[in-house]
């Protein structure tokens, strides 16, 4: 079972559907409700297509590779405005960066959340709070 991380804390994950790849989405025209991209994503792949997507999902196979972040920004500069979400191994540590960066929701498993519990995370739900910028003007 997965377990959405997003600013109100913990809930069950609200999505059963299937992702496309991005070789899917060049095979087919018209709206398609979720993407999954891997970090090496080539983002030129989805030029024009953006709007036709209703969420991505950027997979992160550890938490010391950070090139989802860069992603997701990548997506919103480019227009992106649809529900964006972190899969895979993303900490508590790095939520407030994944909402910075872009993000929307964490997807993390349930092996995760029992070793990185809702208190955890609850402290980074103000993200916007935790930023350099905001520690230094206070």
């Amino acid at each position: 079972m997965s377990i959405l991380v997003n600013d109100s804390g913990f809930q069950p994950d609200d999505w059963s559907g299937s992702y496309a790849t991005v070789e899917d989405l060049s095979a087919q025209r018209g709206a398609v409700a979720a993407l999954a991209l891997e970090p090496d994503a080539d983002l030129e792949a989805l030029t024009g297509r953006l709007g036709d997507i209703a969420m991505i999902s950027v997979n992160f196979p550890g938490f010391a590779d950070g090139r989802g972040f860069t992603l997701a920004r990548l997506l919103r500069l480019r227009g992106f405005g649809g529900r964006l979400r972190a899969t895979g191994h993303v900490i508590s540590d790095q939520y407030a960066m994944a909402r910075r960066a872009g993000f929307d929701e964490v997807v993390i498993s349930a092996e995760l959340a029992a070793r990185q519990p809702e208190e955890d995370w609850a402290f980074r739900f103000d993200w916007r709070a935790h930023d350099y910028q905001s520690r230094l003007a206070g």
